[in-house]
């Protein structure tokens, strides 16, 4: 086989967004900023008109996209357009705009960028990593509206040339979703995460994609022939004949091994040797069910609550909640939903919240909900209502000791009251759990277990407060190290704590969907693991595959790990072993 080029080969590293191996001539979309003119205006009432006349437009344009990826994919993917109507109707956005337009006479086209970009760069800056991504979704959709202003043509972003590996800094849903037709080997970004809304089109399509490529735009030119590598996150450009010839080799690998992953969705939680073991989904709203009965999750371990909120920017009425609340309820047909009640505050701001110096240790979470009764019993009287329907559950985040759990109960005990005194009662006992996710709560494990119907570990945030590391701050990510003996022997900790109470434990975060970390988790005793929909299926083979007793010498291999990279090297090598054996 011969190499495509006699460049030398480059390789690049990003992160793996859509598992897969492609190749092909790379197409490189350099997207430019659009010439916008700024002059005085007469009348800013006719300019503002003429702003309702564009949004009306982009609107009709969005609503067909949305329209043709639901029926192309499916409602999941298209709800991503349900979220870029949302900024339309964002109160904040265009009031600011027309307060631009009246205050300084100046032409809507200027304003509307001005105001546009001032908008998109407060979600840069936020420090989590799926709401500065959100940053794309403003861009595509303010995009759109200023070329209706400057009446400019939208332009598709690849000539229609199948097999190509399209090469952008970023790429916004609406890019992602015209290039099916295409016939698009693979997409490849400098910027961005798993969880942009380019890399969830790029997974639903079926095609490979690494994001967040560093010196991605300078390595390549159009037409350089490009390997992208899903699976590892890498980047290949000009490959070699011997890379060539090893990935022909992989991709036989790859496909085979998804279509044995894929063939045992529907099949029973059970390890080998019959032990059972429970896989749910996270889920930020009902758009997200549809996976969640694709992918055969058995209920809810996590509903991430605020998500409502932060797409209206504003506190959510006890019945707009109750709406979202028991449609999902519904839809999960009798499986166990567990709702997070809101955990807000840190980098997951609304604009009524007050800025802090120190957010990640201030008033958020459980501590903004027992402060705010208002805020707090609409949400827990809307769950209940839920809870009519079918098995619901309630943890509440970022506890750290009793008292703040007692205090939550007493508040779900008086919302509880309330609606039963106008007739209103859950369909069975609502269960109420603490989330562990701060060392204190790790400390008093034993106690608060007593105090609770489960635990839930929220492992993002526990290993962040564990170590003292922001992982979004790049001079320290790297301390970020989920291995770290402390954070499995809190784990252990946290795990007995609850057996010997007689509770379950489950873990709702990024571990519980890693399948190196799944099975220890389950041998170091969680009882059920809560993810994203799609990484159940190679979680579910994984753990199938597993002897009960392969599992606890593992458990008991890494307790005695001596640090780290020990750690890391036993779950690797102990994944791989199970994945070859089939």
């Amino acid at each position: 086989m011969q190499a495509e080029s006699n460049r030398s080969e480059v390789r690049l590293s990003g992160t793996a967004a859509s598992p897969g191996v492609a190749r092909g001539p790379a197409y490189v979309l350099f997207k430019g900023m659009s010439v916008v003119p700024c002059y005085e205006v007469q009348d800013a009432e006719a300019e503002i008109r003429r702003l309702e006349a564009a949004i009306s437009a982009t609107r009709a344009e969005i609503t067909l996209l949305r329209d043709d990826v639901a029926r192309r994919l499916n409602a999941a993917e298209a709800a991503i357009f349900d979220a870029h109507l949302l900024v339309l109707e964002d109160v904040a956005l265009i009031d600011d705009i027309q307060a631009r337009v009246r205050s300084t006479r100046l032409n809507i086209e200027h304003c509307f960028k001005e105001g546009a970009q001032h908008y998109i760069e407060i979600f840069e800056n936020m420090k989590d990593g799926f709401l500065r991504e959100r940053a794309a979704d403003i861009r595509d959709v303010t995009g759109r509206v200023l070329d209706r202003l400057i009446g400019a043509q939208p332009s598709r972003p690849a000539p229609a040339r199948g097999g190509r590996v399209l090469v952008a800094r970023e790429l916004t849903p609406s890019d992602t979703a015209g290039t099916e037709d295409d016939g698009m080997a693979a997409f490849v970004t400098e910027e961005g995460g798993r969880t942009s809304h380019s890399a969830i089109m790029a997974r639903a399509l079926g095609i490979p994609s690494v994001v967040g490529v560093v010196g991605l735009m300078a390595a390549v030119g159009d037409d350089d022939a490009i390997l992208v590598d899903g699976e590892d996150g890498l980047v290949i450009v000009n490959p070699s004949a011997e890379t060539l010839e090893h990935y022909r080799a992989r991709e036989l690998v790859i496909r085979t091994r998804r279509d044995r992953i894929m063939a045992e969705v529907g099949l029973d939680d059970v390890t080998a040797d019959g032990d059972p073991f429970v896989l749910q989904a996270n889920i930020g709203g009902p758009e997200d069910m549809d996976d969640v009965a694709s992918f055969k999750a058995r209920g809810v371990g996590l509903y991430r609550t605020e998500n409502l909120c932060l797409r209206l920017d504003r506190w959510p009425t006890e019945e707009e909640q109750h709406a979202e609340y028991a449609e999902v309820v519904r839809r999960s047909a009798g499986a166990p939903v567990t709702f997070r009640t809101l955990d807000l505050g840190g980098d997951k701001r609304l604009g009524a919240l007050e800025p802090e110096d120190n957010p990640f240790m201030g008033f958020r979470a459980v501590r903004l909900c027992l402060a705010h009764p208002e805020i707090f019993r609409p949400q827990l009287r809307a769950i209940i209502r839920a809870a009519a329907l079918g098995p619901v559950s309630i943890m509440f985040p970022m506890i750290s000791g009793v008292e703040e759990m007692r205090a939550a109960k007493a508040a779900y005990r008086e919302a509880e009251a309330g609606l039963a005194a106008e007739g209103v009662r859950p369909a069975s006992p609502v269960r109420l759990g603490a989330m562990i996710e701060i060392p204190s709560a790790v400390a008093v494990a034993d106690r608060l277990a007593r105090e609770c119907d489960f635990f839930s570990v929220g492992t993002n945030d526990l290993v962040q407060y564990l170590l003292a590391v922001d992982r979004g701050n790049q001079k320290v990510a790297s301390l970020y190290d989920p291995c770290h003996p402390a954070v499995v022997g809190s784990l252990r900790a946290v795990f007995t704590a609850a057996a010997a109470a007689g509770i379950h434990a489950a873990v709702c975060g990024e571990l519980a969907g890693d399948p190196e970390w799944a099975p220890l988790l389950l041998s170091l005793g969680a009882s059920q693991l809560s993810m994203s929909s799609s990484a159940l299926p190679e979680v579910r083979f994984l753990l199938r595959h597993c002897q009960k007793s392969e599992l606890d010498a593992l458990g008991e291999r890494v307790t005695a790990s001596p640090d780290a990279s020990e750690t890391r090297r036993i779950l690797r090598e102990f994944a791989a072993t199970k994945m070859r054996q089939r």
